[in-house]
């Protein structure tokens, strides 16, 4: 198990350094912060597989937002159980920027508002978490 996540964060580290590197060039990458925006949805009719799928419907549909570097989609993994680990949420988005003006023009955009007028009576609980990442 251990060495899978040795792997996976691996994995992670060399797909944002990619990201980074290829969104603006090297350059950019080393002197603007990059922002990771990650969202947890909570339903209000939890295991409903057709809210469930409308709400990743509507958050595929901000792929077309050009400063988003880089959409993933997800689903509660089945992973173990520990008390570390919050699997209660429903849906997940995991997005990358190259900056916090980036982020904010991803708010304001018109498929961004779209998104939450159409799917915003899908869900109970919303939770997002904005890190700044941490050069070396």
């Amino acid at each position: 198990m251990e060495a899978s996540r040795r792997e996976l964060a691996a994995m992670i580290a060399l797909g944002s350094t990619g990201i980074a590197l290829s969104a603006t060039g090297a350059e950019a990458a080393t002197t603007r912060p990059r922002l990771v925006h990650h969202v947890f949805f909570w339903l209000k009719r939890p295991g409903l597989q057709e809210d469930r799928d409308r709400l990743i419907a509507g958050l595929r549909t901000l792929r077309g937002i050009p400063v988003i570097q880089n959409l993933e989609i997800g689903i509660p993994a089945s992973t173990e159980a520990r008390d570390v680990v919050d699997a209660s949420y429903d849906v997940s988005e995991l997005m990358f920027f190259d900056s916090v003006e980036d982020q904010k023009s991803y708010q304001d955009h018109p498929l961004h508002l779209a998104f939450v007028k159409a799917c915003e009576p899908l869900w109970a609980k919303v939770v997002v978490y904005d890190m700044a990442v941490v050069r070396e």
